[in-house]
């Protein structure tokens, strides 16, 4: 248990690292990615083979299309139907997140901006210890919504070669038919530079482990890419009142996504704090993986004492969380306070896992500290604001003095002197410049 009743400003929780290994993370990453870029598809089945266990073909990369379609008769019913839900409900949400296009004309000027959805984008969906059909759903609703050309789809294969049905099964519901079996980083690599079987993107979205949200940070600038989203996190702000046994359920919710995940409690109430790490024994031991959530409590797990609520808004606003839960009696005027998080959940019917799956809003959130300027996924990220401006002769006149000040200070001449061309040849008469109006 962390004590920070009595530090002056907010508490410092460290977030868990990855142990040490034979090689670093970040260099092996990068050494997996300039391979794929180099090599291609032979890079791609070489790590297929080595990190996923499944033996490939260049032609096996893609999932051809009756394999989609025939997934949605692979899985539960109940399945379908949740799937359905969620991607009605996160379509409402994503439309209105779309930013709209605008045009202000006055006094000879036309300043505005047009909206443009981006051709192509790749959606990681993550493998291994358990398959993410939600998150499918979660990239490529706002992306549709988008306008988007075409959605491309990856997730790591089992040793069989192939892709979890339930995965498998959200695409052939949200509609992508372009699939890959391909996952970690080299499949971001893939996606970033094209091989010979996959084309590339112009930007990769969906969370994964670390391995992939380092690939994605060495391709920035090649693609674009989302918020960083990493390993999950949680923290619960409670007071006094907060029932440890669903504060203790909420925690091992997310530790049940395995390692370097942060859970925790922040409370001025030290009675709390011990009931609920009591709680989490029983329902550690309850559960299906005791094992992997024990060391992710072990691991990421932490109990901060703090002055009061303001102290702990104060806290959670330092370390910016992926899922900050307000577990108090005014929680959402308090929402007024919170500036740095993923997603808040008010209210005792909003625990995280109705966030992850059927709320609306979207699970794939910035993490790792990124809250502090990153925004969770939406259809915003899958469009472009391109600036346009269409200036008359006459407000040009009025405008070259400023111009010709900013240039000279600037040391720009040539500058200048474009706008003095300009003015010059539309004096003469029409430019054949295109536009409305170049005369007046």
């Amino acid at each position: 248990m962390i004590d920070g009743r009595q530090q002056g400003g907010p508490v410092y929780i460290q977030r868990p690292k990855p142990a040490g290994t034979a090689a670093d993370p970040e260099s092996a990453v990068r050494s997996i990615v300039q391979r794929v870029r180099a090599e291609g598809d032979r890079a791609l089945i070489s790590f297929t083979k080595e990190f996923d266990g499944a033996d490939l073909s260049s032609g096996d990369v893609r999932v051809d299309a009756a394999t989609i379609s025939r997934a949605t008769g692979l899985v539960r019913p109940e399945l379908i139907d949740a799937l359905e839900v969620l991607t009605e409900r996160l379509r409402r949400t994503s439309e209105h997140q779309l930013p709209k296009p605008w045009m202000e004309e006055s006094a000879g000027e036309l300043v505005g901006e047009v909206i443009r959805p981006l051709r192509r984008v790749g959606i990681y969906a993550p493998g291994g210890r358990a398959a993410y059909p939600s998150s499918v759903v979660m990239a490529a609703v706002p992306a549709t919504v988008a306008g988007v050309g075409a959605i491309a789809v990856c997730s790591p294969p089992g040793p069989s070669g192939e892709i979890a049905e339930p995965v498998l099964a959200a695409c052939a519901v949200a509609g992508v038919t372009e699939v890959y079996r391909m996952g970690g980083a080299q499949a971001i690599a893939a996606f970033a530079y094209g091989t010979e079987s996959v084309r590339p993107v112009e930007k990769i979205v969906g969370p994964g482990n670390v391995y992939v949200t380092l690939a994605k940070r060495l391709v920035q600038g090649w693609v674009g890419t989302d918020t960083e989203a990493g390993p999950t996190e949680l923290l619960i702000l409670a007071d006094e009142h907060g029932p440890p046994d669903v504060i203790a359920a909420d925690l091992v919710a997310q530790a049940e996504h395995g390692p370097l995940g942060s859970h925790v409690l922040v409370t001025p109430s030290p009675e709390l704090a011990e009931a609920v790490m009591g709680e989490l024994e029983h329902a550690v031991a309850r559960h299906e993986r005791a094992d992997d959530v024990e060391n992710a409590l072990i691991e990421g797990g932490r109990a901060v004492l703090v002055r009061d609520l303001r102290h702990g808004l104060e806290t959670a606003n330092s370390f910016a969380p992926e899922h900050l839960q307000l577990c108090f009696e005014g929680a959402r005027d308090a929402l007024e306070e919170v500036r740095n998080a993923g997603a808040v959940f008010l209210g005792p019917g909003s625990p995280v896992p109705v966030g992850d799956y059927v709320a609306g809003t979207n699970h794939i959130l910035p993490s790792g500290g990124t809250a502090r300027w990153g925004s969770g996924l939406g259809a915003g990220d899958f469009v472009k604001r391109i600036y346009v401006s269409e200036v008359s002769s006459e407000a040009l006149e009025r405008l070259a003095p400023h111009v010709d000040a900013l240039a000279d200070a600037e040391g720009l001449p040539g500058h200048a002197r474009a706008v003095r061309a300009r003015l010059g040849a539309l004096r003469k008469g029409p430019v054949p410049l295109g536009g409305r109006d170049t005369t007046t």
